[in-house]
């Protein structure tokens, strides 16, 4: 009998995968605040140029790329769950220095703050739950992490609709200014961080350490016992037997020239390739963009608000929806399935724009993109990175690929006021759909299937050739 028919105490799995999937949650919570609070912060601060609206928008991004590239030195170094703490602090410091600062630079550090808390969470939360879960329902238990990063970008479009008070749609900014929306509603908007990141950080020293790292650390006996308290006696010993054979076919000290190894080299670029198109897809425009997006189809800043929130509903049905269909109809088809709808979606939403049809129809568009994505891209991408790589590097392998996914995204959010101005909206959406189509060329070619199947037998399938599991 192997160790995915070994029984396993699916309680306490669930309970340690949700406590790291906490991550998630203040992931989702703090990359989509801003989107609300940004009509307020930035009557607040004066903020005119585009260029400066801009980089209050994405700074919390380059925090993610810095958080994403030491992530994996992290997690190699000092194990899962401690880096997680870290970003727990991190989560914590932003969310209370966001809501005090008094000026656009203090602002700006403390969403950089925030971000290198993301690029940690965004990397580690997904890897430690691949690597504490049974392999038949793997896939479910990291797409969790995916259900608690829409739970919070619903939570912050939740706060900063009962948090803002009404605006008329014929309101000036010096009377946003004045207003309590403008003194203080988008700081509360931010400093609601704080309770979760401050539960997430008591709740982490309850779990514990990751046993595939612990084996690595040399530590088998502590990884043994805390396999046990997974599951059986058989399914601890069985499941430190396959950890070992893997990492003891090679012993060499891990660097990022690992990385390129003739073995590694194609997973890696897999896995680079699947996070950019994550976030080129186009999607994510749609969250951090809302406004203007909303804006230009005919809402004021109410209906916009609400508009947002029905795009955070619709996220968390059809993650929810995802969960079972992980396991169930298999990651690559489930990508491609993604690839191929967002396409069809997005030529409509251009379509629409070039011929001035504004209004419900775009977001009736936009909200099917968005099911699309959820029920897909969103929650498989993550999946995949957390299981595809070999165990030997998975720290460092998934550092590079996160690292990947929060470049492409900083371009992506940085671009789209770019893109926008010189294509237009029908433009723009017109080229994401492009890159859809690109991208299910590439999954269709290159990306395996990966599901009931253990990440040890994996990395041995994976290391003949992607193409080798079907």
């Amino acid at each position: 009998m192997n160790n995915a028919q070994a029984p396993v105490k699916m309680g306490y799995v669930w309970t340690i995968c949700l406590v790291a999937a906490c991550g998630g949650l203040l992931f989702g919570y703090d990359w989509v605040v801003i989107g609300g609070a940004k009509p307020f912060y930035e009557a607040y601060f004066a903020i005119t140029d585009p260029a400066q609206s801009g980089w209050a928008m994405s700074s919390a991004l380059a925090g993610c790329i810095f958080g994403a590239l030491v992530s994996g030195w992290c997690a190699d170094k000092f194990g899962r769950k401690l880096p997680l703490i870290l970003a727990a602090v991190l989560f914590s410091v932003s969310a209370w220095g966001t809501a005090m600062a008094t000026h656009f630079d203090m602002f700006v550090i403390y969403r950089i703050v925030g971000g290198v808390g993301i690029g940690l969470a965004s990397a580690l939360s997904p890897l430690y739950i691949a690597e504490v879960s049974p392999a038949t329902t793997r896939g479910r238990f990291v797409a969790v992490n995916q259900l608690t990063i829409v739970i919070g970008v619903l939570a912050a479009q939740l706060v900063n609709l009962l948090i803002a008070e009404p605006v008329a749609s014929d309101v000036t900014r010096q009377a946003i200014v004045e207003s309590w929306n403008g003194q203080m509603g988008w700081r509360w908007m931010f400093g609601a961080e704080l309770v979760p990141a401050l539960v997430f950080l008591l709740l982490m020293f309850l779990v514990p350490e990751s046993p595939r790292w612990l084996v690595k650390a040399g530590r088998s006996a502590q990884a043994l016992r805390m396999l046990e308290r997974m599951g059986s006696r058989e399914y601890a010993t069985q499941t430190l037997n396959d950890i070992e054979r893997t990492l003891q076919q090679d012993k060499q000290r891990v660097a990022f020239s690992s990385l390129l190894a003739p073995k590694v080299k194609p997973i890696i670029l897999i896995g680079v390739v699947l996070a950019v198109f994550q976030q080129w897809c186009g999607i994510n425009v749609i969250f951090n963009y809302a406004q203007e997006i909303f804006a230009s189809a005919g809402f004021d800043i109410n209906g916009t608000l609400k508009s947002i929130v029905a795009t955070g509903i619709i996220n968390l049905i059809f993650t929810l929806a995802a969960l079972p269909l992980v396991d169930k109809i298999g990651r690559r088809k489930l990508m491609l399935l993604g690839a191929s709808g967002l396409t069809v979606i997005y030529i409509l939403i251009a379509g629409a724009y070039a011929l001035g049809i504004m209004g419900w129809p775009v977001l009736l568009l936009v909200l099917a993109a968005i099911a699309i994505y959820a029920l897909t891209l969103a929650p498989v991408t993550w999946v995949l990175l957390a299981e595809i790589f070999p165990n030997r590097v998975r720290g460092l392998a998934m550092s590079m690929a996160t690292l990947a996914l929060w470049i492409a995204c900083f371009l992506l959010t940085y671009t789209f006021p770019l893109l926008n101005d010189g294509l237009g909206a029908a433009g723009s959406f017109l080229l994401y759909g492009v890159i859809c189509a690109l991208g299910y060329l590439f999954i269709l070619r290159a990306v395996p299937e990966t599901k009931g199947v253990t990440l040890e037998a994996l990395e041995i399938q994976l290391a003949g050739g992607a193409n080798n599991v079907k």
